[in-house]
């Protein structure tokens, strides 16, 4: 039977290079739900502040780390991401025997991004994703265009470990990983200590040597086993974050922000000072008009598509009607990529990021990404 399913990864020494953590997510959604890639910096709230999640209002944390996600543009909350700490999260729908709750409440996608704001570490992240589902539950539609509901799980990492936290309704049950590689599904996987793994991803990390962020990136484009998922649900963004356990060392994610990897290009983020804001990645916003937020809710469906959606979108359909364009097209993508992942492991070895130049570096690379998609139509 083929996989298709979405999948989150991660690999932990002695398994990666460079004693590095390495965490990877396919964020497989409705073919046409655009994602887009925003960051927030560090927020102090103060004592007594509310908080609007999607669909429901709690209790706001005094202050809020710096976060960087990857969300489907109509919510909240965000499919995955990274915060100034080093710890990253992704979430996949799980389904059981416990009944899936149709009233509003903290989508799991809130608490991807609740724990990122609040949490140091990767445990902390399960204690505070636990204290909120026990205190406001989990809950409502996750789509726009669909009444689709899930229980959740997550996997968290940081520079040191990885924790698998699962939940159905108001229980959960947690494992640590502490080496290896482990991946998460769309199903409930933590038995009594059962490691549980896509099937190639062994296979294919031992074919390439220990795990790179450039494997990881290999894994997740790959369509044959699913994890690259094509159809009415599909790959609509991808991360991959190396977490090095050396604390003088960045902390590198790379997002894609467009759908299939295998036609995207991840891109650089590092936590620095005086982020240049990321524009490009950025949805439209409608404020109280928007449908989500009007009751009924979804009533329409506004046209959410971010500038470098648009570019990748129009670069795809020239790709799919003129081979000669597309082959060029594709050959520029992977020549930026693999500049762009020469530099992040030289900052890595050398120990000599730039950080001015790190303040605008994703920006930079979805500007150089959209330049390849103009000059291939100018050329037509």
């Amino acid at each position: 039977m083929e996989l298709t399913s979405c999948d989150t990864f991660v690999a932990l020494p002695p398994a990666t290079v460079g004693n590095r953590i390495i965490f990877g997510k396919n964020s497989d959604r409705a073919f046409d739900e655009v994602q887009e890639i925003v960051y927030f910096p560090t927020l102090f709230h103060g004592p007594g502040r509310k908080l609007e999640c999607t669909y429901i209002e709690i209790e706001q944390a005094v202050e809020t780390y710096a976060v960087i996600l990857s969300r489907p543009s109509w919510l909240w909350g965000a499919e995955m991401g990274a915060n100034e700490h080093g710890v990253c999260i992704g979430n996949e729908a799980v389904w059981g025997r416990e009944e899936v709750c149709e009233e509003e409440a903290l989508l799991g996608m809130d608490l991807v991004r609740l724990g990122l704001e609040r949490a140091d570490t990767a445990e902390k992240a399960v204690s505070i994703i636990v204290e909120l589902l026990e205190k406001y539950g989990q809950g409502g539609n996750c789509s726009e265009s669909m009444v689709f509901s899930y229980h959740n799980s997550f996997l968290i990492a940081d520079r040191h470990e990885a924790w698998i936290l699962e939940t159905a309704g108001k229980y959960w049950a947690a494992e640590k990983v502490e080496d290896g590689v482990r991946n998460i599904s769309n199903q409930l996987s933590i038995t009594t200590k059962i490691d549980r793994e896509h099937p190639k991803m062994r296979e294919h990390a031992k074919d390439k040597g220990n795990m790179t962020s450039e494997t990881m990136m290999e894994i997740l484009r790959d369509k044959e086993s699913g994890i690259n998922m094509e159809g009415e649900f599909q790959t609509t963004a991808s991360m991959v974050s190396v977490l090095p356990q050396d604390p003088s060392l960045p902390c590198i994610h790379f997002l894609t922000g467009t759908p299939n990897p295998e036609r995207s290009v991840f891109k650089p983020f590092i936590f620095v000072p005086n982020i240049t804001q990321l524009l490009e990645t950025n949805s439209p916003t409608f404020g109280r008009e928007d449908p989500v937020k009007k009751k009924p809710r979804f009533q329409s469906k506004p046209d959410r598509r971010h500038a470098l959606y648009c570019k990748h979108q129009e670069a795809m359909e020239r790709i799919n009607s003129d081979e000669e364009t597309g082959i060029k097209m594709l050959e520029e993508m992977r020549m930026l990529e693999k500049e762009i992942l020469k530099e992040m492991e030289s900052a890595l070895q050398n120990k000599c990021l730039d950080v001015k130049r790190a303040a605008n570096l994703f920006s930079q690379s979805v500007k150089n990404e959209m330049k390849i998609y103009e000059s291939s139509g100018s050329s037509q």
